[in-house]
């Protein structure tokens, strides 16, 4: 099978540590759970042949399914973004969430306005503000890539021949018919790894203390079912405190960060992967 890659930039995506998260991973399991799917590094890096991916970005989910469903009228549609792309068009495209022609657009005009955004926009961000608003200013690329064909294929390919379920839920209702011999990986919105940073995720819900306790209990919940379980998360002192009484691994490992408003705590930083077996 062609090798595949993540269809879009996502910040906090999982490329770079591949190679860790890799060494964790069991030779063998059954289905695969990816509940806080984001860009899908591990999931395209696994292919695995049985999977259940998950997001509560709707507009992500939309985005994946659109590749599943109906690729070839995605890539006509991205064309058009692509041969149409400045400044002035990524901020009227921006603005179809303020002036109600997003609630007009297709699957496919919507999943190709999300995907374009990220490929033009600062950074790859998703931030949307209060009013579920997209609010990213415009990138300074000279020549971002903002349509691959083959590998857009070769996803939906990958998802047609494989037995691979698309939702758009919580987290706990993901992982609910994870069973002994699945393997599940967690990649949350991290803890701030100091107390001036403030818990926000990339949905207008967020994910605070009480989430990253109720996925902690999620992790122990499917230890006992015998579910193999690996999680990534900052190396803050409460990721510690939560998973060191019920982890079998917890491994630090080097990763660059670009996006902060501090540009001190931009470059090298430290993060867990954290497993129960």
């Amino acid at each position: 099978m062609n090798k595949l890659k993540p269809f879009t930039k996502w910040v906090g995506g999982k490329r770079q540590l591949l190679p860790e998260i890799s060494k964790l991973i069991p030779n063998k399991f059954n289905c695969y759970f990816e509940p806080f799917v984001g860009g899908g590094a591990l999931l395209f890096e696994l292919s695995p042949k049985k999977a259940v991916i998950n997001d509560n970005n709707s507009e992500l989910i939309l985005a994946y399914k659109v590749i599943k469903d109906d690729v070839e009228s995605l890539i006509l549609e991205l064309n058009k973004h692509k041969a149409n792309n400045s400044k002035e068009y990524y901020l009227d495209l921006r603005s179809a969430d303020r002036d109600g022609r997003i609630d007009i657009m297709n699957d496919v005009e919507r999943a190709a306005r999300i995907l374009y955004m990220l490929r033009v926009n600062y950074n790859g961000l998703y931030r949307v503000n209060s009013k579920n608003q997209f609010n990213v200013p415009y990138g300074k690329y000279k020549n971002p890539k903002i349509l691959d064909e083959e590998n857009l294929r070769n996803i939906s390919n990958y998802f047609n021949t494989n037995d691979v379920l698309i939702l758009n839920d919580t987290f706990e209702n993901a992982v609910k018919t994870a069973k002994k011999g699945d393997l599940v990986y967690f990649d949350p919105p991290y803890v701030p790894l100091s107390i001036t940073e403030s818990f926000t995720g990339y949905t207008a819900a967020g994910f605070g203390y009480k989430e990253q306790i109720k996925l902690r209990d999620t992790f122990v919940e499917l230890d006992q079912k015998g579910v193999f379980v690996v999680l990534s998360n900052s190396s803050a002192q409460l990721v510690y405190e939560l998973y060191k009484p019920v982890a079998k691994t917890i491994i630090e490992v080097g990763a660059t960060r670009m996006i902060n408003s501090n540009a001190q705590k931009r470059g090298k930083i430290k993060e867990l992967l954290i497993a129960n077996f």
